[in-house]
């Protein structure tokens, strides 16, 4: 029997909490192999059809614009597509004016070069449905969330045709980094500062040992008491 966590080259089959395989590849950054670049970081690594493509330069550019708020929550953003570096290169600049930023600006983390696609096989980025000019299918929107640990925290998968909140890859990345080191789960639309919820596997007796601040349970028509929630917590829980 193969153990879920193993690390794995199998594609479109990687389950929350497997080893992402760590590929080597070209980048705009030169040539990296994904589990030294993260290093200690969490990673976000995302897909795009092809450079130069009206949705997907929207997409990095917002990306671009957020990149300092992924710093400070110490995660790196990777991009990855189709094209050559040269290709990479050169819609990096039209990106970056997209962005109204100044000329000359260095675009600020890697965009993969996957043009044998290789990688968006061996990782099940390709949607069947959409269909590039020569008929081969284009590279689906995939996100994947990487933890420090190196497993996957988070999969999300786009259609071509759609493109991605940023502000809401951000949301998922604050929700994984509280939920990692507390006790706790959040919410729906929920946001950093607001209350989280105690998850019904905690008893009532250790809720309020572990929750200081308080538990405050919603009477519900059923009775039962699994609506509970309490103030975010400040610290990491033991």
């Amino acid at each position: 029997m193969q153990h879920r966590h193993r690390e794995t080259d199998r594609c479109c089959r990687m389950l929350l909490g497997d080893v992402f395989p760590n590929f080597e590849a070209d980048s705009t950054f030169g040539k990296m192999k994904l589990h030294d670049f993260l290093g200690d970081s969490w990673g976000v690594l995302f897909s795009h059809p092809r450079d130069f493509t009206p949705v997907c330069t929207t997409e990095l550019g917002r990306a671009a614009q957020l990149s300092p708020e992924f710093i400070k929550r110490n995660v790196k953003l990777m991009a990855l597509s189709v094209d050559s570096l040269e290709e990479h290169h050169g819609w990096s600049k039209d990106i970056m004016a997209y962005n109204n930023a100044e000329p000359g600006s260095q675009f600020p983390f890697p965009i993969i070069a996957d043009d044998r696609r290789e990688l968006v096989e061996r990782l099940g980025m390709l949607d069947p449905e959409e269909k590039d000019r020569s008929g081969m299918p284009l590279t689906a929107r995939c996100v994947f969330v990487i933890g420090p640990d190196k497993k996957l925290k988070l999969s999300i998968l786009y259609p071509a045709t759609t493109g991605r909140n940023f502000d809401e890859i951000l949301r998922v990345i604050d929700s994984l980094q509280l939920t990692a080191h507390n006790r706790v789960a959040t919410p729906v639309d929920w946001r950093p500062g607001n209350s989280v919820m105690v998850p019904p596997s905690i008893p009532e007796t250790e809720a309020a040992a572990l929750f200081p601040a308080g538990v405050y349970t919603k009477d519900l028509p059923s009775g039962k008491k699994y609506l509970r929630y309490t103030p975010q917590p400040n610290t990491q829980q033991q």
